[in-house]
């Protein structure tokens, strides 16, 4: 009976830090900027969405964001991480393995490979939509629990 007792006692103890845990990670956690973002760390974890652009004021770049932003959380539940690079002259890693050319939209899958390239805006929809279509998501489709 002890034994149970004790049980008890350390999950519900356990469970109040495992929430604030989980409330100190900033909801923006999912946009990051190219100086604090390494590709490498997201293999087979997450999808890199890299958003270039030549300045933060570029109306593509604007747009682009607009886009993501309102749809997030969507984003964030396909393990999408958003990393931008605004700042051609900084010449981040990034930059030296993507080779924008001014504004850019570029989709990595969990595997590491480029699987989408955009000269121009996207809206959330459509990169869903990819991102439903790549032979990760297909396998994580099957896996789902729930799913027979």
């Amino acid at each position: 009976m002890k034994t149970i007792l004790s049980l008890v006692l350390a999950v519900f103890i356990a469970m109040p830090v495992t929430a604030q845990d989980s409330d100190t990670v900033p909801a923006s956690a999912s946009i990051l900027t190219a100086d604090t973002a390494n590709l490498k760390d997201f293999l087979w974890l997450k999808r890199p969405l890299v958003i270039f652009a030549d300045t933060p004021a570029d109306p593509r770049y604007i747009e682009q964001m607009g886009y993501i932003t309102e749809r997030l959380d969507v984003l964030t539940a396909l393990d999408v991480v958003v990393i931008t690079d605004t700042d051609p002259d900084a010449r981040s890693d990034l930059r030296k393995t993507l080779r924008p050319r001014g504004f850019g939209l570029v989709l990595i899958g969990k595997d590491g490979v480029i699987y989408l390239r955009k000269p121009a805006p996207w809206h959330v929809r459509e990169i869903i939509r990819t991102i439903d279509k790549l032979p990760m998501r297909q396998q994580e489709l099957r896996e789902r629990p729930g799913d027979s």
